[in-house]
């Protein structure tokens, strides 16, 4: 008795609580609710009391019934086009692969996708037309549904849609994915590499709201938004810059996540809740979350559930039981979900089978849609994320709804079309069926009116790519000229040399606004540090602390208006950074140079994915591997040592890659780079690696200008007579170890040496290419000379080249040279040491340059092998020595 009677008064005691708090929430404001409640958090917190940390709420709407406005558009003409759509989509892509077996394509993730795309397209993407557009990042897998809307809109045709994947058969091709470079007029924002659409579009955000702050743009209404896969979201890159969006408060993001359960080949989490999960990442990083999980005709049933029965029962189901019920009849999901309790089963008591089998999920509502979207586009002070679960291939029925197998689904048979045709009431007969046919309204039905008008609304079409920015008037030539004097006796670095270079530009009254320097976190390590009084880091609220180093002249400035963007230890985010500033001629009508510093090896090699992506988006600006090539990072050992990134390079194909090894060399390559890219709008991006090893900085010789663009000329040519003739092609840090060896060869060994300063291996394989391909179309056998063959032309001797990088750089090029190429390079994994060792161990320092060329002296019969050994004594080379490559 005694037990009942304490409990009848802990419910009484209970009541009073939810009653009190039940007045607040009826007569105060939220923000009155929520400081209640974490007050009473902090009071138990202070006396001990652990709190059960679940930042989850229930497996329901986030946006509650009673809260929804009424949709603002006509829904019966919307969903007749989302029908059209729909159907054009899917039509592309199994018409493609009838005519061509695995050309390839999807059709079950526009089905998920279909409805959050239509309620943006007609309620809230802004298009560029009146200003700056919203950018948008469509989900690739997806993209024939865009290509079906454009088609509708006038701006594809029917020869477009029936070459979908067929971009080199018909000049009306168009691209499986969005890819700019290829669709220069329609795509924005290359996505389909999944991961990197979360990533680009996080730094994206911060970048429009950095142009803001620094006054580049007056007013930015521009939303940033990101559609993305729940299977996407295990990419590392998807989640991994997400607290940058909060703590820089981008309310101007919003990231839309498909949640239709699947990855490729199965659930997201079969045995747990991705969305669940995701909800908990988003909150705990800070983000507003809105999850939109049941549509509208779920509404009675919850309604119904008083005792919360069903919402308890729906935050234990595991995704892959979910999938099951969209994949089975009403009546699986009846015995599973409402049959073993009788309140449950009161639920649906007046509900077919059917009518259950058609409870739709949320992300296939423009009215929970349109709300969570609403509330996205106010809300201040937060990015947000909405959380929309689908079906995978809704509406595909047996060929493929919410099964494991529905993203390889590339075809549809007849009793799958017409499934199609009836769920979305598309108005194709019964004969015309097989032959697949595109639909689209007349020019002045109801239909295209409606859609035209909305977009005009909104701004024009989207997506949509136009250049509305200004070409750029050159620096002047100040900035470089005290470059090409050299530095006298004077030592100096070619990252000091680029610092000084870029210091010089942010003072130009022609460039200097436009300039974006980008780095990880190591500005100190190149020098950079100069910078940061003179233009500041930026802080999205400025400096709100005093740095240590305030005293110092070279103190960590933060700014809300700060130029530099520090980005902290992230390559991958900096790369994301370096897209949107290269893309701001596009996104903002903005001319913007960025110039990216990296650690080389943290280059190419690590976010080559993303640079791919820098080259389709038409990306421009600066990409600065510091402390290049493998030998010239003293102590930092196998992993930071860049022998590589100039190899990788070659496979960029609008990529400029330059090597230089004086400072002269990147006061040209800058200066031309600004012009092609920026005055005369080339579509180009720039690789250049500097180093930190100081030495002499020589004049520029004169009439050096075009070859050191070109890639390779002469430098330096000898006056000696001897008899035995010897050509050097140096590159960046190992240049230094090539004029010592040709002081050697000539003082010790009587060998007239010229050094050729090689700056682009690139530049001379892409032009040795291009000459080679149009010789051979052309069946020319007076072929054309390419570049390498004009400056070596009646040359004779011994050709060396030796590279910091690896021997496949030269050797890339080597079959172009009058005679063999020798090729000294640095093939392995890099080792902890000082300089002079690791240029020994690799062999490229002027002691195995001179060996080797005195070797080929040898070959040929000019030297003798009793002196060759000589000079292997003298030179300290060792035969027994470890090889670098696979030691």
């Amino acid at each position: 008795m005694a037990e009942k009677e304490k409990s009848n008064e802990i419910e009484a005691e209970n009541r009073e609580w939810l009653e009190s708090f039940r007045w607040i929430l009826k007569n105060e404001s939220p923000e009155r609710a929520n400081y209640l409640l974490n007050l009473l958090k902090v009071e138990a917190v202070k006396n001990g009391i652990s709190l059960k940390k679940n930042i989850n709420s229930p497996y329901i709407n986030t946006i509650a019934t009673q809260d929804e406005i009424a949709y603002p558009g006509d829904l019966e003409i919307e969903e007749k086009l989302m029908g059209m759509i729909r159907w054009n989509a899917m039509a592309m892509v199994a018409k493609a692969n009838k005519k061509s077996a695995g050309i390839g394509g999807h059709i079950s993730t526009y089905a998920s996708i279909s409805n959050l795309w239509e309620v943006g397209f007609n309620h809230f993407f802004k298009g560029i037309d009146e200003g700056r557009g919203d950018n948008i990042y469509f989900q690739g897998h997806a993209s024939p549904g865009v290509y079906a809307r454009a088609f509708l809109e006038g701006r594809l045709d029917k020869e477009n849609l029936e070459n979908f994947r067929r971009e080199i058969k018909s000049e009306k091709g168009i691209t499986s994915y969005p890819h700019p470079r290829l669709m220069p007029e329609f795509w924005n924002h290359p996505t389909v590499s999944m991961g990197l659409a979360s990533i680009t579009a996080i730094f994206q955000a911060r970048f429009n709201k950095y142009l803001e702050h620094r006054g580049l743009i007056k007013e930015n209404n521009q939303k940033v938004w990101a559609f993305l896969g729940d299977g996407e979201m295990d990419e590392p890159e998807s989640r991994g810059a997400i607290s940058i969006a909060a703590q820089d408060k981008l309310d101007n993001l919003i990231f839309v996540i498909d949640c239709n359960l699947q990855r490729l080949d199965g659930p997201v989490r079969g045995n747990k809740k991705i969305i669940q999960e995701l909800e908990g990442v988003f909150k705990g990083a800070g983000w507003n979350v809105i999850k939109v999980l049941w549509s509208s005709d779920w509404d009675p049933i919850f309604s119904k559930d008083k005792n919360h029965k069903l919402i308890r029962k729906l935050n234990k189901i595991p995704d892959g039981e979910l999938q099951k019920y969209a994949f089975e009849e009403g009546s699986y999901m009846r015995e599973h979900l409402f049959e073993d309790d009788e309140d449950l089963k009161n639920l649906v008591k007046n509900l077919s089978d059917k009518e259950l089998k058609e409870l739709r999920r949320g992300g296939h509502d423009p009215v929970k849609i349109y709300n969570a979207y609403k509330e996205a586009v106010e809300h201040k002070g937060q990015p947000t994320v909405i959380l929309a679960q689908t079906i995978k291939g809704y509406g595909q029925g047996d060929a493929g709804e919410a099964s494991n197998v529905s993203h390889q689904t590339k075809k549809m048979d007849k009793a799958g079309l017409k499934h199609f045709r009836d769920y979305f009431n598309v108005p194709i007969s019964d004969d015309d069926l097989e032959d697949i046919p595109f639909i689209k309204p007349e020019e002045d039905s109801e239909e295209l009116n409606y859609l035209k008008k909305h977009r005009e609304d909104l701004g024009g079409f989207v997506p949509k790519r136009e250049d509305k920015s200004e070409v750029l008037k050159a620096p002047d030539d100040s900035v470089f000229s005290k470059f090409f004097e050299g530095s006298g006796k004077d030592e100096a670095a070619t990252t000091s040399a680029l610092v000084q270079m870029l210091s010089k530009l942010l003072k130009d009254d022609n460039v200097g606004k436009n300039i974006v320097p980008i780095i990880p976190d190591e500005s100190r390590t190149f020098g950079m540090e100069s910078l940061f009084q003179q233009a500041g880091i930026y802080a999205e609220g400025g400096q709100k602390y005093e740095p240590v180093d305030k005293d110092s002249l070279l103190y960590y400035k933060e700014s809300k208006e700060g130029v530099i963007l520090e980005e902290g230890i992230t390559e991958a985010g900096c790369t994301s950074e370096f897209i949107a500033a290269g893309t701001a001629y596009i996104n903002q009508g903005l001319n913007m140079i960025p110039f990216y510093f990296f650690y080389s090896m943290f280059g190419f090699q690590r976010t080559a994915d993303l640079i791919w992506a820098a080259a389709d988006a038409g990306a421009k600006g600066f990409l600065i591997g510091g402390i290049s090539g493998r030998t010239s990072l003293p102590g930092e050992g196998l992993q930071h040592q860049d022998g590589n990134s100039h190899l990788y390079a070659l496979a960029f194909p609008n990529l400029k890659a330059y090597d230089p090894a004086f400072a002269y060399e990147v006061a040209i390559i800058v200066k031309e780079g600004i012009k092609e890219m920026y005055t005369e709008k080339k579509n180009y991006f720039y690789y250049m690696t500097v180093g930190n090893d100081t030495y002499a900085m020589p004049k520029m010789p004169k009439g050096s200008e075009e070859g050191l663009l070109s890639g390779m000329y002469r430098f330096q040519k000898t006056s000696k007579k001897y008899k035995k003739k010897a050509h050097l092609f140096g590159s960046g840090a190992i240049m230094k170890e090539v004029l010592q060896a040709a002081e050697i060869l000539e003082k010790d060994y009587n060998v007239r040496t010229d050094i050729w300063s090689v700056t682009s291996y690139k530049a001379l394989y892409d032009n040795a290419q291009d000459i080679e391909r149009e010789n051979r179309l052309k069946s020319q056998m007076n072929k054309e000379t390419n570049y390498i063959e004009d400056c070596l032309k009646d040359e004779k001797g011994v050709f060396l080249a030796a590279t910091d990088y690896v021997k496949a750089l030269p050797e890339a090029v080597a079959k172009y040279f009058p005679q063999k190429l020798t090729v000294l390079g640095t093939d392995g994994f890099g080792r902890s040491d000082a300089r002079e060792e690791l240029r020994n161990f690799f062999e490229v320092n002027a002691a195995h340059i001179v060996y080797t060329v005195l070797y080929e002296f040898a070959l040929q019969g000019e030297i003798k092998s009793n002196d060759l050994k000589e000079a292997a004594k003298k030179l300290n080379i060792d035969p027994k020595k470890i090889n670098p490559r696979t030691s």
